[in-house]
């Protein structure tokens, strides 16, 4: 909920509220003055702006002048989870690059979704400040959410939400079901008949796309599917490690773990390096999505590379497109993933 403030401080959505009944306009008017929209009239502009200037918006925070060029091109909101995961960084570059060849600057903030009481209301604070569109790396984008992006007036698009948007929705992926496909293709054509799987939540359409490509590659491969070597975790580094320690001391173990992502790989290489297995001499390992560190760990990872910075500029770039009365010519875009060959996969030791 949003707070009253003193005067000089911006007032949140109240405040807008409050701007918008003395200006006798309605709430989305005031949003788009607040953030540069060209579609309000002259007189009525003129009279939300002083209002606005009244109520304290328009400063930045703690009293700080906003640097001319940034006022001048204006302020992209980019919403994400969380901002300590390496692929935020990719993501947050690929966002800055987009809007710094239009003169434009990033906002960046963290929603920190696993705080539960403690978790911001991103549109609580998008209200707060002269944001002019949003770009949203969040599970999900609640009915409520999007009227309230409406109200306020910002365009917004979506990178690899949870589960498919809506119709008309913006939104960015990566082919997940060709990325475990071609994964476990390789690991298959490498001569491997045990390969298991670390997907993350099975509640993401992300996940259950890189485990769909993983058995149609078995398939594909004259392989049984066998559910005891398919384990779900959350993409990061501690389920990973406790499945593939499972997975490992399995009596038939696996000979080849696909992981969803680059941190269960590494979770992968340290179960193998407890259990005294060697990658990929004893246990052949692929990750997802090809982070920095993939290139610097020892094997080097053979990873399945998602291009993040990419899918981050395309959402930013339909954002302004429709900042600028455009239509994107899709709502719907999936970048393509590519593997990458290294050094963690090998054909599987003899039996």
């Amino acid at each position: 909920m949003a707070r009253d403030t003193e005067p000089g401080e911006a007032g949140g959505a109240g405040g807008l509220a409050r701007v918008a009944a003395e200006a006798g306009v309605s709430v989305s008017t005031v949003s788009k003055v607040l953030h540069g929209r060209s579609d309000v009239a002259s007189r009525t502009r003129a009279r939300v702006q002083r209002l606005l200037e009244q109520h304290g918006y328009g400063a930045a925070p703690r009293g700080r002048a906003v640097p001319t060029a940034l006022a001048a091109g204006g302020l992209i909101d980019f919403v994400i989870g969380e901002l300590d995961g390496p692929w935020a960084v990719q993501l947050v570059r690929g966002a800055e690059e987009a809007l710094h060849a239009v003169g434009m600057g990033l906002v960046v903030s963290a929603t920190h979704e696993g705080d539960g009481g403690q978790a911001r209301n991103w549109l609580d604070a998008l209200a707060e400040r002269p944001t002019r569109g949003a770009v949203l790396v969040v599970p999900a984008l609640t009915d409520a959410q999007r009227a309230g992006l409406a109200r306020l007036g910002l365009p917004f698009a979506l990178i690899a939400p949870a589960e498919e948007p809506p119709p008309g929705v913006p939104w960015v992926g990566a082919t997940n079901w060709p990325g475990g496909l071609a994964a476990t293709r390789h690991l298959v054509r490498l001569g491997h008949r045990r390969i298991a799987v670390i997907g993350g939540p099975p509640d993401r359409l992300a996940s259950r796309a890189r485990v769909d490509g993983y058995r149609s590659a078995l398939d594909e491969g004259g392989l049984p599917f066998d559910p005891e070597l398919v384990r779900y975790g959350d993409f990061s580094h501690g389920p990973a490690h406790d499945h593939a320690l499972d997975l490992l001391r399995l009596p038939d173990r696996p000979t080849a773990v696909f992981a969803g992502s680059d941190q269960q790989a590494l979770s992968t290489y340290r179960a193998a390096d407890r259990l005294g297995l060697r990658v990929p001499a004893d246990v052949s390992v692929v990750g997802f999505d090809d982070l920095d560190f993939a290139d610097w760990v020892t094997p080097r990872l053979t990873t399945v590379r998602t291009p993040l910075p990419e899918m981050a500029a395309l959402a930013t770039r339909m954002v302004l497109q429709l900042l600028a009365g455009e239509t994107p010519e899709t709502t719907r875009v999936e970048v393509a993933s590519e593997l990458v060959i290294r050094d963690s996969t090998a054909p599987p030791p003899p039996r």
